[in-house]
């Protein structure tokens, strides 16, 4: 631009537009006015709608708050009563074990036992209901405080209610020195329907014994019931709301009048025409959830009858309803302040609009007289801002790609550097307790020199990691899985992880050090999971093949992937790990790898399997390579 040109366009900055700034706040000014009081007037027409609306969103919003806390509580009625029971076991274990220790020297195992079967007969707990039972391996009663008629009695054949022979089931749990849970089904005291029973036995080793207890889920249930309900009695909100809950005989449950707290709603006769009202709840919530309106003659602040609209949903397990509501005359009163609130926003906005215009047009004139002084100016600043954002995301890529590679070397030789460090101190020790010999001498500067050797191979790797150019040889995949147990030997037995292999002997032409790769970022993978775990910790690889493909499976027993990330373990970077453990790149360049440069599929899934007749979960990642 010549100098000309810009005078000429400074002269028509600094004239016109404070003309226009002028003529614009006026037109603006006015059309919000205009727009404005249209706005208003209508929100006044709609507001008795709309305030419906949102009321019965509101409550609708505060019944589903307590029903998502009532499913909650309600399924979570079984882990809470397995953790239950099974503290208690564990008590009863630490007693009977302390008894044990404290008189194995002083007094006859068969005294000891005495004294802990009384010692454990005179302990009950959830209200008298509780007690502990102890049966041997050929299904002997030793301890039975509520049936004392049991003691002494072999019960290995007992069945219960559906022929479950659950005293078999303690036998086995003996025979593999182990605990478990068990369900089934059993009778009350002086009640001849049976109940769903979940019972806890846990191996006690010096007796060959096991010591158990049980709970009836009903019983539980019921406990759970009654701290819901002590805590909806507790839910105010909004000043009068709150919720109430009868069940499907329509006794009520919670109320915020506590003298109808288990009377039936009928015999209170709070609501006009209360029976067809009862039925008609009974109705809506047996088929799920909706709105209901009807005269409820004493509210809870004013003792009159007032209208009424609830909102009610059902839980058909429980057999209850859930419910809570507004009434017509707070709306009422409530939607007359809204208008005049309306009204008085409407003035004010005005005389703010007014006042916000006549400012802004000032600042818009001293504005309009400066801008044409800083056009020039501030284009060169921006056209410098722009060269130095280019100089600087040319060095940001720099650094990422940088950075990339850096990343991607140091996840593959973090193992190798392990075991190489694992190796060396090792014969160091040794040699200091002169103990170190020649063949732990030789295995371990082999494995220092294998490591050392893939480390070198791992820049070349990495270099030609995208080449269209692979050197492919012939490859027997049971020894690349030897080449890959040699590496990671050391980690795996620190860890106690047993490899349990089914590695048929199958030979393809593929990508040797690539294929090791994968192998063990897979491996390391699962001992990352594993360690976490405090069980056996096994991993289990399986080698096979058809007339197509060569086919690996690698899974552990560490419990498996979160199923929201089962879609993502591929995707770079992503890892549910801490930063010093991962980086997210190891499974990535595994998928890139054997897609791209084996000619395979690699996949993931959770896998559940029973190993030595226990079952278990983890992951599970299958290798196809085409042969």
């Amino acid at each position: 631009m010549n100098y000309k040109n810009e005078k000429n366009l400074t002269r028509i900055i600094r004239y016109s537009l404070p003309l226009l700034t002028i003529i614009i706040s006026l037109v603006i000014t006015i059309l919000l006015f205009l727009e404005n009081k249209r706005t208003f007037e209508q929100e006044k027409k709609l507001l008795n709608s709309e305030f419906i609306k949102e009321n019965k969103k509101n409550i609708q919003e505060e019944v589903e708050r307590v029903y998502n806390y009532i499913l909650y509580m309600k399924e979570s009625t079984d882990n809470s009563l397995k953790n239950q029971i099974k503290n208690r076991v564990y008590e009863a274990y630490q007693i009977a074990n302390d008894i044990y220790e404290k008189y194995k020297n002083k007094k006859s195992k068969e005294e000891i036992f005495e004294i802990i079967k009384d010692t454990l007969r005179s302990i009950t707990f959830n209200e008298g209901r509780g007690y502990y039972f102890i049966d041997d391996i050929n299904g002997i009663k030793h301890l039975q405080p509520l049936n004392p008629e049991f003691e002494g009695k072999n019960l290995l054949n007992y069945k219960d209610a559906n022929g479950y022979e659950f005293v078999k089931t303690i036998s086995e749990t003996i025979k593999n020195k182990s605990e478990r849970f068990d369900t089934y089904y059993w009778y009350k005291p002086n009640d001849l329907k049976s109940y769903r029973k979940i019972s806890f036995y846990k191996y006690f080793e010096p007796y060959n014994i096991v010591i158990g207890t049980g709970e009836y889920v009903e019983d539980y249930e019921n406990e759970v019931k009654r701290k819901v309900l002590n805590y909806i009695n507790l839910i105010r909100y909004k000043n009068e709301g709150y919720i109430f809950i009868l069940d499907y005989d329509f006794n009520y449950l919670s109320h915020i009048n506590p003298k109808y707290i288990g009377k039936n709603a009928l015999l209170i006769d709070d609501a006009k025409n209360i029976e067809n009202v009862s039925k008609d709840i009974l109705f809506i919530a047996k088929n799920g959830e909706g709105y209901y309106s009807y005269i409820q003659y004493r509210k809870p602040s004013t003792n009159l009858p007032t209208k009424k609209i609830s909102y009610v949903k059902g839980i058909k397990n429980w057999n209850w309803i859930i419910g809570t509501g507004f009434y017509e005359d707070d709306l009422k009163n409530n939607l007359e302040q809204k208008k005049k609130e309306i009204d008085t926003k409407f003035l004010n906005y005005i005389s703010n609009v007014l006042v916000v215009a006549f400012v802004l047009t000032l600042i818009f004139l001293a504005i309009s007289i400066y801008i044409s002084k800083l056009i020039e100016d501030n284009f060169r600043i921006y056209k410098k801002e722009i060269e130095n954002q280019q100089n600087i995301l040319a060095q940001q890529s720099k650094m990422a790609s940088m950075g990339e590679m850096i990343a991607n070397i140091a996840h593959q030789w973090r193992q190798p550097l392990s075991v190489i460090s694992t190796a060396a101190t090792g014969i160091s020790f040794q040699k200091e307790l002169n103990s170190l010999s020649d063949k732990d001498f030789f295995e371990a500067t082999e494995k220092i020199n294998d490591s050392a050797q893939y480390l070198s191979k791992t820049i070349d790797d990495f270099k030609n990691f995208f080449s269209p150019i692979k050197n492919e040889k012939l490859t027997n995949i049971k020894e690349l899985f030897l080449k890959t147990f040699k590496l990671l030997d050391a980690q795996f037995k620190t860890k106690n992880i047993n490899i349990v292999q089914n590695i048929k002997d199958i030979q393809i032409v593929t990508l040797e050090n690539e294929f090791l790769q994968v192998l063990i970022n897979i491996l390391n993978n699962a001992r990352d999971e594993l360690v976490k775990v405090e069980y056996d910790r096994f991993i289990f690889i399986n080698v096979s093949h058809n007339e197509k493909t060569a086919i690996i499976e690698i899974y552990d027993n560490a419990g498996g992937i979160n199923e929201k990330y089962l879609e993502k373990v591929f995707e770079p970077y992503f890892t549910t790990k801490d930063k010093s453990i991962g980086t997210g790149i190891g499974l990535y360049m595994s998928h890139e790898i054997v897609t791209k440069h084996l000619n395979g599929t690699l996949s993931v899934q959770n896998y559940e399997f029973t190993y030595k007749n226990k079952n278990y979960k983890g992951a599970k990642f299958t290798i196809e390579i085409f042969i």
